[in-house]
């Protein structure tokens, strides 16, 4: 197995390395706390962790950071409280496991035998029967295990009704931005109302009342943001002009309120009727908001 060394902390855990972790076998479980991905497939790492850990698994999450702000620590300590994680989990701020594994990818998982060799890899969501039988192979143990069904943010999915995705709004990996209304709005497009600066990774809210639209197809929408220095910014969300009402996200109320607090990812929306497609608009009621990327589900 690729060494651990260079991990810049742990959680729940003494500094593991490969040579200690021989005899065991190990799941290794790439992720970032604001993924969506991997919000939606934690529920059945922590059932396998929870589930086989008397059998001799042992997983092992890290923690490569996609953005800035997914550096600090106790952003890393509050999610996997969150989501209650009882596993080590190695912190990759430097990407230097992610460079021992090769890895390319939010969630990724890496199966590994006794012996300390890769016996599998599995790349993003799905393929959870596969996975089981592998750890079960790997183990040298064969049951039925408890169906894994995730709840609220982490629930499966509407794939056959996603079809818009993953929109970054920084300079960077921007794409898809419009100069237009948002009653306007093209199918999976953007824009930005007010004064925002535009950044590498984000865009940065710079007086208060502006606002984030975007037309998009999925049962779930999701937007990644942070307070920045700012302790909390309340916002409004609006969908096809409209407070939610019952298809508010779990971070919004039926009236379209909610609060930034923490750098995190919210859902804002989730379709209690009927998925079409909609146009989302969040706007922020104090300046310094910053927001990231849009996920949907």
């Amino acid at each position: 197995m690729p060494s651990l060394g260079g991990a810049t902390g742990w959680l729940d855990s003494e500094p593991l390395d490969s040579a200690e972790l021989r005899g065991r076998v190990v799941l290794v479980n790439f992720w970032t706390l604001t993924c969506i991905n991997w919000l939606r497939q934690e529920p059945y790492v922590r059932a396998w962790s929870e589930g086989y850990r008397d059998d001799g698994l042992i997983v092992i999450g890290v923690h490569t950071p996609e953005f800035g702000f997914e550096h600090e620590l106790e952003r890393v300590r509050q999610a996997t409280k969150a989501m209650a994680i009882d596993y080590p989990i190695a912190l990759d701020n430097d990407y230097a496991v992610w460079s021992a594994f090769d890895n390319h990818y939010w969630p990724a998982l890496y199966f590994v035998d006794r012996d300390g060799i890769i016996r599998d890899q599995h790349f993003g969501e799905g393929r959870y029967e596969e996975s089981k039988r592998v750890i079960q192979r790997l183990l040298g143990v064969e049951r039925e295990f408890v169906p894994v069904e995730g709840a609220g943010i982490e629930a499966e999915a509407d794939w056959e009704n996603l079809e818009t995705p993953e929109t970054y709004l920084g300079r960077a990996r921007g794409e898809r931005r419009a100069d237009e209304s948002p009653e306007h709005l093209r199918s999976n497009h953007w824009a930005l109302t007010g004064d925002w600066t535009v950044g590498r990774e984000n865009v940065v809210l710079d007086e208060a009342g502006g606002s984030i639209a975007v037309r998009f197809h999925a049962r779930d929408a999701h937007l990644v943001l942070s307070p920045g220095a700012h302790d909390s910014i309340p916002f409004r969300v609006r969908l096809d002009g409209e407070a939610p009402a019952r298809s508010h996200g779990v971070d919004v109320d039926e009236d379209g309120n909610g609060v930034l607090r923490d750098g995190r990812l919210y859902q804002l929306v989730r379709e209690h009727e009927a998925v079409r497609e909609r146009t989302l608009e969040i706007t922020f009621l104090g300046p310094g908001a910053e927001a990231y990327a849009f996920t949907f589900g």
